[in-house]
């Protein structure tokens, strides 16, 4: 048996910013799932490894940037669940100096630690990564692999993220999640109830993620994406961001991330304090982890001179 089916605490959010608003703010708290494979990951990858089982592959390939949740998660359920794991890292010039890379890159070391062997491409390579032509070059170097794309999002990662959702769940009006590439929300999305609505918040800029969520989404038509709360692309901060995500930690002990869920949160707050939402209601965000990130986002801050997520 592989990552079996958990399901995460929910934990009320007392925050200074939403005290006098009537409604509710309730976080499931995905990122307790695992210590190494965390949140979404974990729901993600957990069907991706019965299928690379039932395939009797043994070595799990992937692809992300240098400080990727998913390139962490996957070398973390590989090492522990006895597969060998490849990461393709977008970016050449990280191969240079690679064991200064590896030493200085939280992220890289936690990977390297966990046995897996990385492939660093150009980012012009990594933007045909999905190519055949790049798959048979990289099945020619490496033989063969079972391979999960990047960020995860397949069939089997969409089939993990409906566990997200539980019975007792119902009760929530709304359901807020973070979109990268759009798996996660796809399973919320398909194990919501009718009554219910569906906020994804894209941490990437434009709108294209819709038809990708409208690939594995299987009939319901009640969610939306507000793409307001990006800060300006994939992996963009601001002082703002920093601020608001140290003070959300010391006020509720609840760590948020700064790509993904700190951008949802600081989004559900704003929107609260705008009295989007009707009285009364009740709404579920979804913690969907990738702490591990904080460290590699720190580095940047320092080198621009900015707070640190504490």
């Amino acid at each position: 048996m592989f990552l079996t089916t958990k399901n995460s605490r929910i934990q009320q959010v007392h925050f200074s910013e939403i005290k006098d608003k009537s409604v509710s703010l309730f976080i499931k708290r995905e990122d307790e799932l695992h210590p190494f494979i965390s949140g979404n990951k974990y729901r993600k990858l957990k069907y991706n490894l019965e299928e690379a089982s039932k395939q009797n592959e043994h070595t799990l390939l992937t692809f992300g940037g240098a400080y990727s949740n998913h390139i962490a998660a996957t070398a973390a359920a590989g090492f522990e669940h006895n597969f060998k794991t490849i990461g393709v890292i977008r970016g050449d010039e990280l191969a240079a100096n690679l064991v200064e890379v590896i030493k200085t890159n939280p992220t890289l070391k936690f990977a390297s630690e966990h046995d897996m062997k990385f492939h660093f491409v150009s980012r012009s390579e990594y933007r045909i990564k999905t190519s055949s032509e790049f798959i048979t070059k990289l099945k020619e170097k490496f033989g063969e692999f079972y391979l999960v794309p990047e960020g995860g999002t397949n069939t089997f990662a969409v089939k993990g993220c409906e566990e997200i959702l539980v019975e007792e769940d119902k009760q929530y009006n709304v359901i807020c999640c973070a979109i990268g590439t759009g798996g996660t929300i796809s399973g919320i999305i398909n194990s919501s109830k009718n009554h219910q609505k569906v906020i994804g918040f894209p941490a990437l800029k434009g709108d294209f993620l819709q038809d990708e969520i409208k690939k594995h989404v299987l009939k319901n038509t009640n969610w939306s994406l507000n793409t307001n709360y990006h800060f300006g692309g994939y992996a963009k901060i601001s002082e703002e961001l920093i601020t608001f995500i140290n003070n959300f930690k010391r006020e509720t002990n609840i760590p948020l991330d700064p790509v993904y869920t700190g951008k949802m949160l600081f989004g559900i707050v704003d929107l609260i304090k705008k009295d989007t939402f009707k009285k009364g209601t009740k709404i579920l965000a979804i913690h969907t982890g990738g702490l591990q990130g904080i460290d590699g986002m720190n580095l940047v801050l320092s080198k621009k001179n900015l707070p640190q997520i504490k």
